[in-house]
């Protein structure tokens, strides 16, 4: 595996660190009160579009995709959006190397993965439902029935588009208590909506698009933060050549 170089710009700056080396100790705040904590990581242009011909891929260098392997270690659960299965055959497998890591740490060897779809066919041919050593719930909305695909646990929520707390809460009754979400951005939206995120990986990929995909987070329908923004607090800023790696906190929970 290559070795990625990153400078530390914010807090304490240095230059020339190895990338798994800074981000080996990513620690999360505390859960909110009732639910896991909630992340998301995502990766726009420039310009703050987070497609590229309708995905991600192509929107970052090859530092960001590790960087978003790493990101998934320290958490219980790794979600997504079925948007995001269809379009990019998302999933949240982590390699060896960082499979032992967590063991080390104690914690099984992968996280949870999750898909949250609504009443809408989900693709079962997927790479995301191929992993045996991994913990699968798709989550789908009260539709009519779909049959539970081999090795993952179905969740029908009582709502043709799950609610996020809902999800939350069914999570935390299995024992989860952090989840990252890497998309869509219909599906970050929700979680906002919701005001259920609580931190934000984002980087910024050197290119520019101007076109009309989607922001990272979609539009909410008369959005509660349109005259009053959500505030955040910036924990910490990398470099990756051209790239800026960014995390965000929300809500004053944590040190």
């Amino acid at each position: 595996m290559p070795a990625y170089r990153v400078d530390r710009l914010w807090p304490d700056p240095a230059p020339d660190l190895d990338l798994d080396e800074a981000f080996a100790d990513l620690s999360l705040p505390p859960s909110p009160p009732g639910r896991p904590l909630v992340g998301v990581n995502m990766v726009t242009s420039i310009d703050g579009r987070a497609q590229l011909a309708g995905k991600a891929e192509g929107l970052s260098g090859r530092a960001d995709r590790r960087l978003l392997q790493l990101h998934r270690v320290p958490y219980d659960a790794v979600g997504s959006g079925a948007g995001t299965l269809r379009a990019d055959d998302f999933y949240s497998h982590l390699p060896a190397d960082l499979a032992a890591r967590r063991v080390a740490a104690g914690r099984p060897a992968q996280p949870t993965a999750v898909v949250i779809a609504g009443v809408g066919p989900v693709p079962t041919d997927r790479r995301w439902f191929g992993h045996a050593d991994q913990a699968r719930i798709l989550v789908v909305g009260g539709g009519p029935a779909m049959g539970e695909p081999p090795g993952t646990e179905l969740l029908v929520a009582p709502t043709d588009q799950p609610e996020p707390r809902w999800v939350l809460e069914r999570l935390a009754e299995r024992g989860i208590r952090s989840l990252l979400l890497e998309g869509g951005p219909t599906t970050n939206a929700a979680f906002l909506a919701a005001d259920c995120i609580d931190e934000l990986y984002w980087t910024i990929g050197a290119r520019l698009l101007a076109t009309d995909a989607l922001p990272m987070i979609a539009a909410i329908p008369n959005s509660p933060w349109a005259d009053h923004p959500r505030e955040a607090q910036l924990v910490s800023v990398h470099r990756s050549g051209e790239e800026l790696f960014l995390r965000y906190r929300f809500g004053g929970i944590g040190p």
